[in-house]
């Protein structure tokens, strides 16, 4: 059993962005598919703002990997998928997930030889070699990991920090070694990374995309008074402590 796939790597109108293992980001430089002058001219504007369509792409050979919901377009080859669901009691665990992180509730697996395109966005993809770490993720970024990887809820430390920090009591963390992409709101070229040791990063605002879970995350005043907090304009902020925070 063998297939060819042309016109995708080898189109004109395609850059490959970022390759990752079995992991390919794909960019089409132009929307080449409009029919009315509005949308021509709506894709001309877009394209010059550097609003791009983008596709994931994923090459397995025997391996496995986890899908979002809804995100396949289609996959060509040997490839088995099923629910990620085992049991009843499991199909429970997934909904309360899907009910505190706004995730979809079942994430299929694609096990075998062949290849899978995914929807495609204009948000930007990222691809992360998670390399024995345990991170979280902000809401709505999971697009597809390997299964080598174990995604699960984590909760807050403390339900101060999740009520006034703006980011929720549980979010989804990524565990172990494994290919991670993930659907962001930014370009990785404008991702700012702080590496903190014994040190305290201070946010205003929930604008942190990734972080590592062994931080503590609290809200507290951004003054050491009331009227300094008041003062400075910025109230609460959120803060991070120790080791390593990624946003």
């Amino acid at each position: 059993m063998a297939f060819t796939i042309s016109n995708l790597k080898d189109n004109d109108n395609v850059v490959i962005k970022e390759q990752l293992g079995g992991f390919t980001v794909i960019e089409y430089k132009e929307d080449l598919s409009s029919t009315t002058l509005s949308e021509a001219q709506s894709n001309f504007f877009m394209s010059k703002s550097n609003m791009r369509n983008k596709q994931l792409m994923i090459e397995l050979n025997n391996s496995e990997v986890m899908l979002g919901a809804g995100a396949m377009q289609y996959m060509i080859g040997n490839i088995e998928m099923t629910s990620g669901v085992k049991g009843v009691g499991g199909l429970m665990r997934n909904l309360v997930s899907s009910a505190v992180t706004g995730t979809s509730a079942i994430k299929p697996l694609y096990k075998g030889t062949g290849t899978i395109l995914l929807e495609t966005t204009y948000k930007y993809l990222w691809l992360i070699d998670v390399d024995n770490d345990h991170i979280v993720l902000d809401d709505g970024m999971f697009l597809a990991c390997e299964t080598t990887l174990d995604i699960a809820v984590t909760a807050r430390k403390s339900i101060s920090s999740a009520v006034l920090g703006g980011e929720g009591l549980f979010n989804l963390s990524a565990k172990g070694k494994g290919i991670l992409a993930l659907e962001a709101p930014i370009p990785v070229e404008e991702a700012v990374v702080v590496d903190l040791q014994n040190d305290v990063l201070k946010v205003d605002g929930n604008f942190a995309l990734m972080w590592s879970n062994s931080l503590d995350f609290t809200v507290e005043k951004s003054g050491k008074t009331r009227m300094g907090s008041a003062a400075s304009g910025e109230g609460l902020v959120n803060v991070y402590r120790e080791q390593a925070w990624y946003g």
